[in-house]
């Protein structure tokens, strides 16, 4: 147990630390008894939780974030790893200087109010909190401190932006536009590809021929190229067989014959064989393709939601839906997706009856629907 003594006009707060060791605290000078014993308790209080360390020993959040950051690096895509690092080193600078064990979730919520104040977009900042969250959580696995603090901080709030203002989705009469503009053949077939497939954009320009199953109107994907590299498919639902459709397969079989040889074996090659680059992709074929069919900018990962809003449209079951996008589960689709769901299907209950009461030779929906509007025009 902790004690106080005073020696040479200064307060000393005597105790053993959690491996037994004998320490002591000086107080600085002019200390009054009311802030030592206001330490003892924080002391105390750091012991009974296991987590004392001598302030010249207590790291801070700069430096524990150098070494989560160092931690994580093997283990994670360079893509996402330096999405990581970017927020570690542009945005924590309120943080940096401050030890680890003295930031609190108050202080949190502040650097929130902060960031949301100076205008950074609410998505941006959920992100970087992520980051944050991870950071402090590997301080309570290594001791410094054993409580997070973003855990139960305050999350920003939206500002009324809806899942469809977010998202972009071609109409049908739009895509045969869209398509129609794009008058390269590689182009047409790549963006043709996107939108009957639902892959994803590093997906399609790793796909090699090779991954086509002719006799099954199937892409298998296994691999993406993101940011000029290779990864395989990360996980199980990843690597996926998308179905295709007759017309998708002709368009392929043309594009077969016309594509240049390449020693990648790649579908949508560059001109030296190499996979597309994303940004001249956009920004000389997709872009220009848009305006010329008077369609508003969009992102390229709308002709991801353009596949699955039609498929939802067409009543196909959520779970064909999350394999062939390849999400990890049912409820990824279903929450991304769920405003396109309709409220309102009288299909569904008609279906429902005709089962039940054919099974007993009782009318069907379509001859009480008969009876009714023959009632309707007797009356």
């Amino acid at each position: 147990m902790a004690c106080i003594a005073k020696r040479r006009g200064r307060y000393i707060i005597d105790f053993y630390d959690t491996y037994g060791k004998r320490r002591w605290i000086t107080m600085p000078k002019g200390t009054t008894k009311k802030k030592a014993q206001e330490k003892i308790r924080e002391v105390e209080d750091q012991l009974r939780r296991g987590i004392y360390l001598p302030d010249k020993k207590i790291p801070n959040f700069k430096e524990i974030a150098k070494d989560w950051i160092e931690y994580k690096k093997p283990n994670l895509r360079f893509s996402t790893w330096s999405v990581y690092e970017g927020h570690t080193r542009n945005h924590f600078d309120d943080f940096n200087p401050i030890k680890i064990n003295r930031i609190t979730t108050a202080k949190v919520e502040k650097w929130i109010t902060a960031r949301h104040n100076e205008g950074m977009n609410i998505s941006t900042l959920k992100k970087i909190l992520v980051t944050l969250g991870q950071i402090m959580a590997y301080a309570v696995r290594h001791g410094y401190i054993d409580y997070n603090p973003v855990r139960d901080a305050e999350r920003p709030r939206g500002n009324g932006e809806t899942k469809e203002d977010k998202i972009r989705i071609l109409t049908p009469s739009e895509i045969n536009s869209f398509l129609d503009a794009e008058k390269d053949m590689k182009y047409g077939t790549l963006f043709r590809l996107s939108i009957f497939s639902g892959a994803r954009q590093g997906e399609l320009l790793g796909l090699k021929w090779s991954d086509v199953d002719w006799e099954n109107s199937q892409i298998h994907i296994q691999r993406t190229f993101n940011n000029q590299r290779w990864y395989i498919a990360k996980t199980e639902t990843s690597n996926r067989k998308i179905d295709l459709g007759p017309a998708m397969m002709k368009e392929l079989k043309h594009w077969k014959l016309a594509c240049p040889p390449n020693d990648l074996d790649l579908i949508f090659p560059n001109e030296a064989g190499q996979p597309i680059n994303h940004n001249n992709m956009v920004n000389r074929h997709f872009e220009p393709a848009l305006k010329k069919a008077g369609l508003p900018k969009i992102r390229f990962h709308d002709l991801r939601h353009t596949y699955a809003s039609l498929l939802i449209e067409q009543g196909e079951n959520i779970k064909y839906i999350q394999s062939q996008l390849g999400h990890s589960s049912p409820t990824v689709p279903w929450n991304v997706y769920a405003h396109l769901m309709k409220a309102t299907n009288q299909e569904a209950p008609s279906k429902l009856e005709n089962t039940i009461f054919e099974s007993n030779g009782s009318k069907t929906v379509a001859q009480n629907k008969k009876e009714a509007t023959a009632d309707t025009v007797t009356s």
